[in-house]
């Protein structure tokens, strides 16, 4: 019976303006007992969280070779030797972020490595290099992914930036739907990415097995050199090398994204997210070396500045570049073949997919710097999917800005992109040294788990901070300057929200001298019209059962004033009405400073301050009602020792009826004749109305001009 009724009153509250459409787009809410059946297994763990390492196979031997071309076909001869190290740094890095699974499973990855060991202010280095770099994962991987679909359909090149923007919101919204959802929505693409390029690896084996020529669309496109090795040709070349490497390093993102989300996991969490991070790992360097290689083998040109270096091809202002596996697709596949059209959709949706890396690591990461003090709280709280929404939509936020502001340029994009990723490596790999070395000193890690960590942490330290380096010096002047202001602004931030914190956790801490009470109660009902809701207000406040009770009306209006006065007489209210003089029409100042006043001549005297608010039933009622009470009450939350009791008056429009068609009420049909309301009386009161002058009112009449 009880539960019935509670039921057929939550139902009469009114639901929000779109919650209708929200339900339809996000699905029904989910209670906290359904947060397990949002885990993940490892089938569908693989896509969600190394949708970025692995996409960035398509975009990774791309930047690399696109740079070395800088310095003419020549360079290309590199490439192989280049690819091989990013191949074994990324092999260190996978066995490293396998150490941190296991060492610290419950989520934050780098920086909860940092903070354990190295202090919070290394740890909100990690973080706001991360954070930064899910933002990047983002605005790079859509750009990217667009810039796909643009290689097989060019007539959509004129809308690049509304593409990438609608593939943005797209994908949030999908995200918002929950873990599971989002998760199943994404395995298939991904999976059909990763079989089709190893269709094609496969397949481009077989035609040189068979002596066919594998050859790219642009292999007979001469190559101009644009980079001037100058008068030092050994510094020059070193220099451009180490560009090409920082270029290539880009497919190194997101693999830390498994370590963060490891709570993410069924049980057992640890080993699944180990099994999930060796997959991805030995999947993402077979798709690199492939791509790599069949990208030499079959000549691709691909230029940064197409028409500048690749002077025969005459289109080049008109249409835009072939990707690199675009070009790969069509020298093994065939331009018109049904298996490069799925090569390029499966490219594009994946390049897309991998911002939901960020989707999912982003939200985990900022959940977890919200607990810790250092984020909003708003940050912490599950949305009605089990999904941390309010990091979601921050996320897609911030990808937006980025996306207008280099209007989706992947080129322009990506020299942002891997020094937040190399500094937490890096600060993640030295901390881990440090946990090594503590766990063999305190006896609690066996000396050769130690020795193995050391050995592999170590190594892993030393190459990312190389690498750091390397990236730092090769792009700072090509736009990653930008990420050594943003980063500051970022640890700024966060350390200060925490001190923040802590100020407001010092000042409302319990204490044993700090006592709340008053040595009178007064209680103040804000009166304009003798209408229901006003009387409403007054018989809550009547029936609270104050000591002193007034009712109150500011004579922002003279003449209001003195017709309201004689009507509070001719109903006889038993209680005593004050009428505050407000020469300059304003509601709030005139009576914060008579309740002041109040208070000074009473001591330390409780004041209740009672008004009636409109519930309404439709979004433009608000445009109509209720923006002088919800001032004042602001206003009034300033005073010391007053409390604003809201007393609400639910309208018919809130109980969804037309707010124009109403039932007629008392009195309507007898014309003529007055509605008398019923006499209410306090035990001290009298039917009395005073006026009372303010200083503000003493002081305007100093002023009013002498007659």
């Amino acid at each position: 019976m009880n539960e019935s009724k509670h039921e057929s009153e939550l139902d009469e509250i009114p639901k929000p303006y779109l919650d209708a459409p929200k339900r339809l787009l996000f699905g029904r809410r989910l209670s906290n007992a359904h947060i397990e059946g949002q885990l993940l297994p490892k089938f569908i763990a693989l896509p969600i969280f190394s949708s970025d390492p692995l996409s960035s196979v398509a975009y990774g031997p791309q930047e690399l070779i696109m740079i070395l071309t800088l310095g003419g076909i020549s360079m290309l001869t590199f490439a192989p030797g280049i690819a091989a190290v990013v191949v074994i740094l990324l092999s260190v890095i996978v066995l490293s972020y396998g150490k941190i699974i296991k060492a610290y499973p419950g989520g934050g990855g780098d920086y909860e490595v940092a903070k354990v060991n190295l202090g919070n202010r290394a740890a909100l280095i990690v973080a706001s290099a991360l954070l930064l770099d899910y933002v990047m994962t983002v605005a790079v991987s859509v750009a990217s992914g667009t810039d796909n679909l643009i290689s097989a359909f060019p007539a959509l090149n004129p809308y690049r930036v509304e593409i990438a923007v609608g593939f943005i919101i797209l994908l949030c919204a999908i995200n918002l739907r929950g873990v599971r959802e989002s998760g199943t929505a994404f395995a298939i693409p991904t999976y059909l990415f990763i079989s089709t390029v190893f269709i094609m690896i496969g397949a481009g084996i077989l035609k040189m097995i068979n002596g066919e020529t594998v050859l790219a669309p642009s292999a007979h496109y001469h190559v101009t050199v644009l980079e001037n090795l100058g008068s030092i040709p050994n510094i020059a070349m070193i220099l451009l090398l180490l560009r090409a490497f920082a270029s290539g390093c880009s497919a190194l993102t997101g693999i830390e994204a498994i370590a963060n989300g490891v709570p993410a996991f069924r049980v057992p969490k640890v080993r699944n997210a180990r099994i999930t991070m060796t997959l991805m790992g030995i999947t993402a360097i077979l798709m690199f070396i492939g791509v790599t290689a069949f990208a030499l083998i079959s000549h691709v040109h691909y230029a940064e500045d197409p028409c500048a270096q690749l002077k025969d091809w005459a289109q080049c202002a008109t249409h835009p570049q072939m990707s690199v596996i675009a070009q790969i697709g069509t020298a093994i596949f065939g331009g018109d073949s049904i298996l490069f059209y799925i090569l390029q959709a499966a490219t594009a949706a994946v390049l897309l997919l991998a911002a939901n890396t960020a989707f999912n690591g982003f939200p985990l990461l900022s959940s977890v710097l919200a607990k810790d003090g250092f984020a909003p709280k708003a940050l912490l709280t599950r949305g009605d999917r089990l999904v941390y929404s309010n990091g979601m939509i921050s996320l897609m936020g911030a990808a937006l800005v980025l996306m207008f502001v280099y209007q989706a340029s992947v080129t322009g994009l990506i020299q942002l992109y891997i020094i937040g990723v190399f500094t937490s490596f890096t600060v993640g790999q030295v901390g881990m040294l440090k946990h090594w070395r503590r766990g063999l000193a305190k006896g609690q890690i066996s000396r050769k788990e130690a020795t193995s960590g050391l050995a592999i942490n170590g190594f892993g330290a030393f190459l990312t901070a190389t690498v750091l380096v390397i990236v730092t010096l090769t792009k700072f002047t090509h736009g990653a300057w930008l990420v050594f202001i943003i980063m500051p602004i970022l640890y700024w931030v966060m350390y200060n929200t925490k001190r923040y914190y802590a100020t407001i956790d010092d000042e409302i801490k319990m204490d044993a001298v700090t006592e709340f009470g008053s040595k009178g109660d007064y209680a103040v009902v804000l009166m304009d019209k003798l209408n229901k809701p006003q009387l409403k207000a007054l018989d809550y406040a009547l029936s609270s059962k104050h000591a002193s009770l007034d009712a109150v009306h500011v004579a922002a209006d003279p003449e209001r004033a003195k017709e309201f006065a004689r009507e509070w007489k001719k109903y006889g209210m038993k209680i005593p009405l004050r009428i505050i003089e407000s020469p300059y029409r304003e509601f709030s100042a005139p009576l914060i400073e008579y309740l002041v006043d109040h208070r000074e001549a009473n001591g330390s005297e409780r004041i209740s301050v009672y008004m009636p608010k409109y519930v309404v039933g439709h979004w433009w009622e608000h445009v109509l009602h209720n923006h002088r009470s919800n001032r004042m009450r602001r206003q009034l939350m300033h005073v010391r020792g007053v409390m604003v009791t809201i007393v609400p008056w639910k309208l018919k429009s809130a109980e969804k009826f037309n707010p124009f068609v109403r039932k007629p009420l008392p009195g309507d049909a007898r014309r003529g004749e007055v509605v008398r309301p019923a006499l209410r009386e306090h035990r001290k009161g009298a039917n009395t109305v005073q006026r009372v002058k303010t200083d503000q009112a003493k002081q305007a009449a100093k002023e009013a001009p002498k007659e």
